[in-house]
């Protein structure tokens, strides 16, 4: 009796050195396959300087775009610290750039003119002195709030998603901010980037309109 439990306790001691055995050997496979897989990526990143669309940098623009917050999930720039700071508003993306030089600092969703008569003026232009927190254009039904002057002092404007003439958004219109060019010619914004412009935009800075 005694021999036959030692044989079953030196049976059990085998089988679980067995075990432990695949297991380790099965784990290192694992984790060389890995490595492997990993240094074909690195290798094909230094080839083509490309990298999976998992491994991109994430988006700091806000989705789904919502016109009583900011275009990004991020600070707004500090304009102290930049050196060469102008405004880029693509009437194509519907997007206002901020701009330090070359270097991208801050996207804004926007809603440029319609066209003809409407459509927003390319071409360079300057942030005008003109500015204020509300105004009413009985013509067109419409008015904003947190306008700034870039042309034409007072006819061309940076400013929010419009508005009735007692202030009340006109939400039909806002929802098509950075979908739709639906303006008179001026570059609707969000609500909290058009009063970031008109806080921080100083006289002449430069306005390119493409």
């Amino acid at each position: 009796m005694q021999k036959q439990a030692l044989k079953k306790i030196i049976a059990g001691v085998i089988l679980c050195l067995v075990v432990t055995f695949v297991v380790v050997k099965a784990s290192d496979a694992l984790e060389q396959s890995q490595k492997n897989e990993q240094d074909k990526t690195e290798q094909t990143t230094k080839k083509t300087g490309k990298v999976k669309s998992s491994e991109k940098k994430k988006t700091v623009m806000r989705k789904p775009i919502n016109w009583k917050r900011s275009s990004e999930t991020v600070a707004y720039p500090d304009l102290d610290k930049a050196k060469d700071f102008w405004i880029h508003v693509s009437t194509k993306k519907s997007r206002v750039y901020l701009m330090d030089g070359k270097k991208k600092l801050y996207t804004m969703y926007a809603s440029t003119g319609k066209g003809g008569e409407q459509a927003t003026p390319k071409g360079n232009w300057h942030i005008q002195p003109e500015k204020g927190e509300f105004f009413y254009n009985g013509e067109s039904g419409e008015g904003a709030k947190y306008w700034v002057s870039f042309k034409d002092h007072g006819v061309y404007l940076f400013h929010s998603v419009p508005t009735d003439e007692n202030g009340n958004f006109i939400k039909d219109e806002a929802k098509e901010l950075g979908k739709k060019s639906n303006s008179h010619g001026c570059v609707r914004l969000s609500v909290p980037d058009a009063k970031w412009m008109y806080k921080n935009l100083e006289t002449n800075t430069k306005v390119v309109i493409d």
